[in-house]
């Protein structure tokens, strides 16, 4: 792939994450099985870092919080294109965090609602997998 090509892909993957559509993120439960609920997820593709807006008392910011330092996954599909993003999450509570992800998820879908018990679950991206990917990455599956 030429220069030209990785710039391309590149823009492709931060476009299709810009794009308004539902996600899921899969978080592991007590017993370690997958909870997938849908989601709207912000993705900064310059530090690879996901969002995802919740309620503090959500079962997906409770399981985050409680399996500290495992891995989670969100991802996205739009016909035969698809993306997932993996990594090591956590809930963040302070106002200047939840402030900037309220933001960015205004900029990809709408402005949230007020939500006074609102936190953030951060996810460090560690590995792309998908059709739509950084060129850097591989497929894997």
């Amino acid at each position: 792939m030429d220069a030209g090509e990785q710039h391309d892909a590149e823009d492709e993957f931060v476009r299709f994450w810009q794009e308004r559509r539902v996600c899921f993120l899969s978080t592991p439960r007590a017993d370690g099985t997958p909870h997938l609920v849908p989601v709207g997820v912000t993705y900064d593709h310059a530090t690879r870092t996901a969002r995802v807006i919740t309620g503090r008392g959500t079962t997906k910011a409770r399981n985050v919080r409680r399996a500290a330092g495992a891995v989670v996954a969100v991802g996205q599909v739009d016909g035969r294109r698809w993306s997932t993003l993996e990594g090591v999450a956590s809930v963040r509570e302070d106002a200047g965090s939840v402030r900037d992800a309220e933001a960015r998820y205004a900029a990809r879908y709408r402005q949230p609602r007020v939500n006074p018990e609102r936190v953030v679950i951060e996810i460090a991206v560690r590995r792309f997998l998908g059709t739509v990917r950084p060129p850097a990455g591989r497929p894997e599956a």
